[in-house]
């Protein structure tokens, strides 16, 4: 799988697609409009976090009536009641519960709720192993707000593509998920985050993904959103999964000069088809020093922001 195919993969869900497939919305009370056929839409579930007329159980147990479940290929869980407040160990318990109702459920997203919504820092999130448990077959998890997120090391043969979108990731998940076993696994992005927002992973935590040793298909790897870009940067410099991946990112923190130094000396990255680095901190000198080391690869530098700020901010935080 090359880097476009990535790129592909994990596009916007405000273009319309999740997991290649249409978006279609679950269906409301009374609706007795004609709904596509189950396994030709990616099927999104969600209720008014604030003021809700009714509750996401309500609203599951109609759409489990009303669509052909043993069809769906795709949910997209997006807003719960009072989502900023409580957990989402309710709709955890739903899925798991009623798991052989979905024998063809291949890719998952939990929390896809915009800001107006909910901010992504301020979702509620709960332990998603028992998504992975009760799931076997899922080629796909996607997980939005780190605020409560909690993850056991587990091993999944299936899951191709991880990704966790959060303002905060706690440490405890980062280390779990180096710690999973996940042999099929091609495509792992993780939101590190602040610690203002519960992004308190060190570079210490990251040692069992930057090993690849549970990792052996991954080929596009995803550190980013770090006020401690730099540090990661200088351990991504050095660390045996690099070698094996299509594609980096360590985009959208507080990259500078100094990482930038150190990723460029440390091992080849001549293999990589793909090098993200936007929203960063770079001088224009070791902008045009990455590219020239690089010429083949298609490198993202844009969104330079102003070096002379000393205060440097990741892309998403709240």
């Amino acid at each position: 799988m090359d880097h476009t195919e990535f790129n592909d993969r994990v596009s916007n869900l405000s273009e319309g697609t999740y997991a290649g497939l249409p978006i279609a919305f679950a269906p409301e009370k009374d609706d007795d409009e004609e709904l596509p056929a189950a396994g030709e839409a990616a099927w999104r579930l969600s209720v008014e976090t604030y003021d809700a007329e009714e509750s996401f159980e309500e609203q599951f147990t109609r759409f489990t009536a009303k669509v052909d479940t043993t069809a769906v290929k795709a949910i997209i869980i997006g807003s719960w009641e009072d989502a900023y407040e409580d957990g989402s160990s309710t709709i955890v318990r739903l899925l798991t519960d009623n798991a052989g109702r979905f024998p063809a459920l291949r890719s998952l997203f939990l929390g896809a709720m915009e800001g107006e919504e909910c901010e992504i820092s301020w979702i509620q999130q709960s332990d998603v192993t028992p998504l992975l448990e009760a799931f076997p077959l899922l080629e796909r998890l996607e997980v939005r707000g780190g605020s409560g997120l909690e993850l056991r090391p587990v091993r999944h043969g299936n899951l191709r593509i991880l990704r966790f979108e959060s303002g905060g990731l706690p440490a405890g998940v980062v280390r779990a998920v180096g710690g999973c076993d996940l042999p099929a696994l091609e495509y792992l992005e993780l939101w590190l985050g602040v610690e203002q927002y519960g992004g308190d992973a060190t570079v210490a935590d990251l040692a069992g993904i930057l090993s690849g040793e549970r990792l052996p298909a991954l080929r596009h790897l995803g550190l980013q959103d770090s006020e401690i870009q730099d540090e990661i940067a200088a351990a991504v410099a050095a660390a045996p999964i690099v070698a094996r991946l299509e594609s980096l990112s360590l985009s959208m923190g507080s990259l500078t000069d100094t990482g930038a130094e150190a990723l460029l000396s440390g091992q080849p990255l001549t293999h990589l088809g793909r090098l993200d680095l936007h929203h960063h901190y770079l001088s224009d000198v070791l902008v045009e020093r990455v590219r020239k080391a690089l010429p083949e690869a298609e490198i993202d530098l844009s969104d330079q922001e102003d070096i002379r700020n000393d205060w440097r901010y990741v892309a998403v935080s709240e």
